[in-house]
């Protein structure tokens, strides 16, 4: 399977760095490059682009405001110097976020995530495409990094003041990030993500066991806060 990629980005060192590393991916191939967003915006509808590596910072048309009118076929990788937007990046359902400067190495990596994802969907309708889509996850801070945790991955989120605690399936540690609860909560997929507790939400999918005001998760024991009981209740019948 061939991926066709285009590279959006004002910088001409970052095209030519980007287009060297596609050149170099044997599944990979070029068939776009825009120095502006605002070009691409007006070409993209009437081509196939399984991958755009996409700059934020531009002129004119930003790279975020571009992302958000983007349809489901084409999957982003948002290639940039500026980390405080990843973000937002996950609320366009990015496939990845490379912070510049990035070596071939994490570019690999980011275009397996595609073609993974690719490989995955080739057979699947529009709604269920839709419904991958939104497996693909969220960037968090944690120390000095921005990590890609996915949706699926997540069992439950615990919060501490000014922290939250992410517990997922693969980490014996749970990952630290400085954010509210709240926040987070604003930026999870509705239905698969509730808040249970005013310190805990929950992934719903990960539930083993309900009892009375007790949520078993991997043998966790959550409290169920009476504030949210019967939000709860009525979103598990519903399920």
């Amino acid at each position: 399977m061939i991926l066709n990629c285009w590279i959006v980005d004002d910088e001409p060192l970052a095209v030519s760095l980007l287009e060297s590393y596609v050149n170099k991916v044997p599944f990979l191939k070029l068939t776009g490059k825009y120095s502006n967003a605002l070009s691409a915006m007006q070409n993209i509808a009437n081509e196939t682009v399984d991958v755009l590596f996409l700059d934020i910072q531009m002129p004119e048309v930003n790279g975020m405001d571009f992302a958000h009118t983007i349809g489901l076929h084409t999957r982003v990788v948002f290639t940039t110097a500026f980390s405080e937007y990843a973000v937002e990046g996950y609320r366009v359902n990015a496939l990845d976020y490379l912070l510049k400067p990035f070596s071939f190495e994490e570019f690999v990596a980011a275009a397996k995530k595609a073609y993974n994802w690719f490989e995955i969907i080739k057979q699947k309708s529009i709604p269920e495409l839709e419904k991958e889509r939104e497996k693909v996850g969220i960037f968090v801070k944690s120390e000095y990094k921005y990590l890609h945790i996915i949706y699926d991955d997540i069992l439950y989120i615990e919060g501490l003041k000014d922290y939250v605690k992410i517990y997922t399936l693969n980490d014996l540690k749970p990952i630290l990030s400085l954010m509210s609860l709240k926040q987070l909560e604003e930026d999870l997929p509705l239905g698969k993500f509730v808040r249970v507790h005013r310190s805990y939400i929950i992934n719903v999918d990960k539930i083993s066991s309900i009892n009375k005001n007790r949520i078993i998760i991997d043998k966790k024991q959550i409290p169920i806060g009476e504030t949210y009981k019967k939000q709860f209740m009525v979103l598990i019948e519903n399920k």
